[in-house]
């Protein structure tokens, strides 16, 4: 996950913004801070963290919002994605779910443990079902038209 040269690249959902990580990555985390929940929406936050040296915005970028005196979050204005976390000005952490392909980052470490939301340590046991679990659901999974931007780079958009 860390050699130089590597090249990851994502955007948010609508396509309005798109990035491009050329060189190593320092972390792929998840954190469980009551701001990472509040950002995100979600029960924590997913960001591997990179070098902004190493990271460029091909095309939009994202606004601000300061959540703290520390840091502040980058989001797409057209579609509110939640993007980044920003506490230095060196380096930037990109959610995990921007990256065309996520399933490449393994998490190496887990933040604010103490504030992780109870449910997640029992999620092993949750029972897994697969999106389309009725044929009432898969009938309407087959009709579905996304308008999300696909997983890969595109000249324009839509």
């Amino acid at each position: 996950m860390d050699e130089v040269g590597e090249t990851f690249s994502g955007g948010c959902q609508c396509g309005a913004i798109r990035f491009r990580v050329e060189g190593p990555v320092i972390d792929a985390s998840v954190c469980h801070c009551r701001m990472c929940q509040k950002a995100t929406g979600g029960l924590f936050g997913a960001y591997v963290a990179v070098e902004n040296r190493y990271l460029q915005w091909k095309r939009g970028a994202p606004a601000h919002f300061r959540s703290s005196s520390v840091a502040q979050r980058g989001f797409c204005p057209a579609c509110g994605t939640p993007m980044t976390f920003e506490w230095t000005h060196e380096r930037t952490a990109i959610a995990i779910g921007c990256f065309d392909e996520p399933d490449y980052f393994t998490l190496d470490v887990a933040y604010a443990a103490e504030n992780m939301h109870p449910a997640i340590a029992g999620l092993v046991h949750v029972p897994a079902r697969p999106l389309a679990d009725t044929p009432e659901a898969e009938r309407a999974y087959q009709e579905l038209e996304s308008f999300q931007h696909p997983d890969n780079d595109t000249s324009t958009w839509p």
